[in-house]
């Protein structure tokens, strides 16, 4: 089971060489916000990028008609903002504070410098890109194959495995999203969310609350999302 520190062990950060790391981080400021905040906002210039060091935020996209759309949920050794930086397009998604959130703040002139000087960095940075759009992909398949019950218990599945702490009734997601945002995540409508996860309490599989969560039978969770 992957509590918050085996989550931060596949970021960015993590894999960096310990020399790499420092140096990065001596780039960069830190700053703080709180929960609910705005870090990046979708169509802006890059000026930044960000490596989050305490607290999880959201990355998420609003269509045409104002609905949020929930690409991912990032935590401590997160990179953040490295494909405008890349490329200078105009940021692709925005990011909120899910909690209180703390960050180094790089320049992009000065990452992109790093990148450059670094090159076992920029090798590790192509495998996280990588290992996005395989996600990217997967959860695209997840739209046509699997029913909304099953793409909760996935979504649910992934954030025990990342953001999980076991207690005495099984394992607590301390990620406090509510059923609009995991909604948004899923791909389906804040009442077909509540309809799913009413399912899964009935089955004796996850217990809610307001913005708690706790997995009760992981095994079964895996089977009723398909995997």
């Amino acid at each position: 089971m992957g509590a918050e520190r085996d989550a931060e062990s596949t970021e960015f950060v993590a894999r960096l060489d310990p020399v790499d790391r420092e140096e990065l981080m001596a780039r960069g400021r830190r700053r703080r916000w709180p929960a609910s905040a705005s870090l990046f906002l979708e169509g802006e210039r890059s000026a930044t990028v960000l490596v989050i060091t305490s607290g999880r935020v959201k990355v998420f996209s609003l269509t045409a008609h104002g609905e949020e759309i929930v690409l991912a949920v990032r935590g401590p050794g997160a990179l953040l903002g490295e494909l405008s930086a890349i490329d200078g397009a105009p940021r692709g998604a925005s990011v909120a504070a899910l909690e209180p959130v703390e960050a180094v703040v790089v320049p992009v002139a000065a990452f992109l410098d790093f990148l450059r000087s670094h090159a076992a960095a920029a090798v590790v940075l192509l495998q996280l890109v990588a290992g996005r759009l395989r996600d990217s992909d997967r959860k695209r398949v997840e739209f046509a194959a699997y029913d909304i019950a099953a793409r909760v218990a996935r979504r649910l599945l992934e954030l025990a495995e990342r953001f999980g702490e076991p207690d005495e009734h099984g394992v607590r997601i301390t990620v406090a999203l509510s059923q609009d945002e995991l909604a948004g995540w899923v791909g389906a409508s804040r009442e077909a969310v509540a309809k799913a996860l009413r399912v899964l309490r009935d089955r004796g599989l996850v217990t809610t609350g307001r913005r708690t969560m706790t997995v009760l039978d992981l095994a079964g969770l895996r089977r009723r999302a398909g995997e």
